[in-house]
């Protein structure tokens, strides 16, 4: 089955570093950031995604590793 960009789909231009709800989806409970080949994003969204859940990392909205 093909997957497809959940935010290709909803015509997302920026992905926010302050919506946890939604980096929390692509962030398992191990707090690495999932794969592309794993989430279905495309490779420009994927970087986006990347960039904001670093940046919710640096700010002390997601953690870096699990306790």
């Amino acid at each position: 089955k093909k997957k497809f960009c959940r935010f290709c789909q909803r015509n997302v231009k920026f992905i926010d570093y302050k919506n946890i709800d939604i980096l929390k989806r692509y962030v398992p409970d191990r707090a690495k950031i999932s794969p592309r080949r794993v989430t279905g994003t495309c490779a420009f969204h994927q970087r986006k995604l990347a960039e904001a859940v670093k940046r919710a990392r640096l700010l002390a909205m997601l953690p870096y590793v699990v306790d």
